[in-house]
């Protein structure tokens, strides 16, 4: 990875075979024009695609028919005469030839069915079958005749599977394949063998070639699966679905898995498989530096027309996000980013507790971000020690190991904030001293926040509906109470239109803190993210700021939309501000069309007095001021994303 690129193409290419002339308008030159119109020095290209068909002459896959020529091999030709990296792409979860060819290679489920990934569309292959021996044979023809930079391998993850060979080798290995925890234990070992399969054949070639297995989603908590890919790609597709918030969450902990990974996005108006869509120049702007700031590369989707063309729209559109990109490298490359704040993922608790554990993780992230806060997304195995504060959202019980990690954190002069059952051993009493009791989960639902602080609305009864939970102080320093309504709505009794009022008869603790310890008691992170009540953020900013006692390192004045990073790079620190204006197009499509300029930024950052601070790329200094530890400036425009270098 010592020729990590940031500016990368991820060229789609599943066509039909009922598609003929495949690649016959493909020409070197204008391939390499397209090229360079875009500013891109990385593009993945297909050797099999999801409909199972080979782009180039195969011994031991059928080129697709429609193809007279090796297009793989003059691909990689073109790109390597002006120096473009060319990963190599490789369907390896679906294959819709095989499938049909080989009934008994598709994946089942408990019923003995098989869904389609699309309707109508490709079928999951099970790697516990024949099919695994054809892939590894694909991987290794590809490896032999065109030595790869990478192997990029799709549509990949672990799953359990019902098929005629796995239920017999579950059962010859002790397994109960009507059991669904043994059959998803079962489901592990398959996905390892592959891995460890794909791992070993590609190394006996190349010892540096980049693999990566692509599963859509980077499972948090999983290092196990991390281990076996040099980098990482984020695929994160803003208007497909994911929304503008996710790749900085997904980024928050791949940061701390790998030094070199992308964010993908596309240049779709919506996702994948898209002919003919667009979205707005100042989006893929604004994406590809969203990547940047968050410490990473950038990769931007595109599917290539059956005839073998780049459109030329569409290198044009990339090619204003790519050509900013590539003025911002020299500050950008090798860059790490600097975090103050540490969030124990609770995604790895899903099985227990659902979709809202993965939830918790959206609401942190989502606040963090609003915040202007510098944040990982962390796993058990992380080193807590590099962070100021720990935030444990909602669901983290300690266990021995837990415990322990966070005793000697604490010891260590660590923060923590806690929150809904976080913090809590299996006896459901608190594992740290936060000066207060857990009683238990509260009964009634929505409850009320009567905050102890200044709030933007002032001091009233905040409706809660996140769960709640009651805790009796000891010796704590209340910084918000809670009440309950007069009942919760039944058909025997009910209020109004929603719930009933609360009761001022009677509150209670709901947040305290107990010097380096906070509790929040709701379920406050997943309620974040269900409902997004203002002053859901106002409280746990509170918390948050009460722990930190002005130990930020950064801070900007942004509204909320607006996203600061800071990335140290050799000598320098690197500040970045973002700001977009995002709308929402059709049904459920966020999208950005306008860039709103900001003027005037104010940002300190808490760092030894600088030599200069300066504006990158355009290489101007500003005038800056020093004093307690913190230099200041001001930023007099930040149109998009402006970077700051702090020499």
């Amino acid at each position: 990875m010592n020729d990590f690129r940031l500016r990368q193409v991820h060229l789609d290419f599943h066509t039909s075979p009922a598609i003929d002339g495949i690649g016959e308008k493909f020409n070197k030159k204008e391939w390499q024009e397209m090229l360079k119109l875009g500013h891109v020095d990385s593009i993945t290209v297909f050797s099999k695609c999801h409909h199972g068909y080979s782009y180039h002459p195969s011994e031991v896959n059928e080129m697709h028919p429609g193809l007279k020529f090796d297009l793989l091999g003059a691909q990689l030709e073109a790109c390597r005469e002006i120096g473009v990296k060319a990963p190599v792409y490789i369907s390896a979860g679906l294959d819709e030839k095989d499938a049909n060819a080989h009934p008994e290679w598709i994946a089942r489920n408990k019923e003995g069915g098989c869904g389609s990934f699309l309707k109508p569309g490709y079928h999951l292959l099970c790697l516990n079958t024949g099919y695994l021996d054809k892939l590894l044979a694909e991987i290794e023809e590809v490896m032999q005749k065109y030595h790869p930079c990478e192997i990029f391998l799709d549509i990949l993850a672990e799953r359990t599977c019902w098929c005629s060979k796995c239920r017999a080798d579950m059962t010859r290995l002790g397994y109960d394949f009507m059991n669904d925890d043994d059959a998803a234990e079962f489901g592990k070992l398959v996905y390892k063998n592959y891995r460890d399969k794909v791992e070993a054949l590609i190394r006996k070639y190349d010892p540096d070639t980049v693999i990566f297995h692509n599963s859509g989603h980077l499972s948090k908590g999983r290092r196990d699966l991390i281990s076996s890919m040099s980098h990482l790609e984020l695929e994160s597709l803003p208007t497909g679905g994911w929304g503008y918030d996710h790749f900085p969450l997904s980024a928050s902990y791949a940061r701390t898995q790998r030094e070199n990974f992308l964010g993908m996005t596309g240049k779709f108006h919506k996702t994948w498989g898209e002919f003919g869509g667009f979205k707005h120049p100042n989006a893929l702007r604004y994406e590809t530096a969203l990547s940047l700031a968050m410490g990473g590369g950038c990769s931007i989707g595109d599917q290539m027309h059956p005839d073998g063309q780049l459109n030329r729209s569409t290198f044009l559109l990339i090619g204003a996000a790519y050509k900013e990109v590539e003025e911002k490298e020299p500050w950008c490359k090798g860059a790490k980013y600097l975090p103050d704040i540490g969030v124990l993922c609770a995604e790895p608790l899903k099985s227990e507790f659902g979709k809202e554990a993965e939830q918790a993780d959206v609401g942190a992230n989502r606040i963090l971000l609003e915040t202007k806060r510098l944040y990982n997304a962390i796993d058990i195995d992380e080193d807590f020690s590099k962070y100021k504060l720990l935030i444990l959202p909602d669901f983290h019980k300690f266990d021995e190991k837990l415990k322990a990690k966070i005793e000697k954190y604490l010891a260590g002069g660590g923060r923590l904030l806690l929150s809904g059952i976080s913090g809590l051993d299996e006896n459901n009493e608190f594992a740290v001293d936060v000066g207060i009791k857990y009683i238990g989960r509260n009964e009634f639902s929505p409850t009320y926040e009567i905050p102890g602080f200044e709030t933007v609305n002032g001091t009233t009864a905040y409706l809660m509906r996140a769960d709640s939970h009651r805790i009796e102080n000891i010796d704590a320093q209340v910084i918000a109470m809670g009440q309950d309504p007069y009942f919760n709505r039944t058909a025997h009794h009910f209020c109004s239109h929603q719930h009933a009022p609360n009761n001022e008869a009677y509150d209670y603790p709901a947040a305290v803190i107990k010097g380096n310890i906070a509790y929040i008691g709701w379920n406050i992170f997943s309620g974040y993210a269900e409902f997004g009540d203002f002053h859901i953020k106002e409280l746990i900013g509170k918390a948050i700021e009460l722990l930190m006692k002005d130990d930020f390192t950064v801070s900007a004045s942004l509204p909320d939309r607006g996203i600061v990073s800071l990335l140290q790079q050799g000598e320098r620190k690197i500040v970045h501000l973002l700001y977009a204006h995002t709308t929402k197009r059709g049904r459920d499509t966020e999208v950005i069309e306008d860039i709103v300029p900001l003027y005037d930024v104010d940002v300190k950052v808490k760092c030894e007095k600088p030599a200069k601070v300066i504006l990158v790329p355009q290489n101007e200094e500003i005038a800056f001021g020093y004093e307690n530890g913190r230099v200041s400036f001001t930023v007099p425009k930040v149109e998009c994303h402006q970077m700051i270098s702090i020499e």
